[in-house]
């Protein structure tokens, strides 16, 4: 009899439903793609830093390009425009649009560096919520063996259960989303990086 009544608890939950915590050498890491914590604008920029600060309009037009082409809105075409367009009012050496991409840099990778910890702490939530998960349906298990099910209990560990999994599930699927966006950053400041280096005259 409390063979048959588990049986017929368990079948009211979904089987493809079942979720494990993955086992991930780094818990804060669940993507498939390697995980690079700095970006180095060495390997993306061919000259060091100039030291010195621009001053006046160019220094205003410098940091105005920078934070325009780290707009992950614009396209190639836009980006383009914005860079023709300051080329067309500003000298185009190696130096100004140095300072430009140095600019860029420093947005998308405090962008990059920001959205890497949020994957981590959606990681390490994950786990917690499949503990969580685990320790209901154990408790579930256990309820639905016994000799006076706390049918109740059954019925509030049911909902918890399917609520959990449903938070779960919607949460992977975003985080295989989010885990493409520190990929595409980086190839966006080094498709920067070439467009800046074809703009430079001379």
């Amino acid at each position: 009899m409390r063979i048959a009544l588990a049986a017929l608890i368990a079948a009211t939950l979904c089987p493809a439903a079942t979720v494990q915590a993955e086992d991930f050498s780094d818990p804060t890491w669940p993507c498939i793609q390697r995980k690079v914590e700095r970006l180095s604008i060495g390997l993306m920029w061919p000259d060091p830093a100039p030291e010195e600060p621009l001053e006046g309009d160019l220094a205003a037009a410098v940091e105005t390009l920078g934070a325009t082409l780290s707009l992950r809105r614009l396209d190639e075409s836009q980006m383009q425009e914005a860079v023709e367009a300051f080329t067309a009012e500003h000298p185009a050496s190696r130096e100004i649009m140095g300072r430009v991409f140095a600019d860029t840099f420093d947005h998308l990778n405090r962008r990059r560096t920001l959205l890497i910890d949020g994957i981590g702490e959606m990681s390490l939530g994950q786990g917690d919520l499949a503990k969580r998960i685990d320790a209901a349906r154990a408790e579930f298990d256990d309820l639905a063996d016994a000799d006076e099910p706390d049918f109740d209990r059954i019925d509030a560990l049911e909902e918890q259960i399917d609520w959990d999994e449903r938070i779960y599930n919607d949460r992977q699927k975003s985080i295989t989303y989010v885990c493409e966006t520190p990929v595409l950053l980086e190839k966006r400041l080094y498709s920067i990086a070439q467009m800046l280096q074809a703009a430079v005259s001379g």
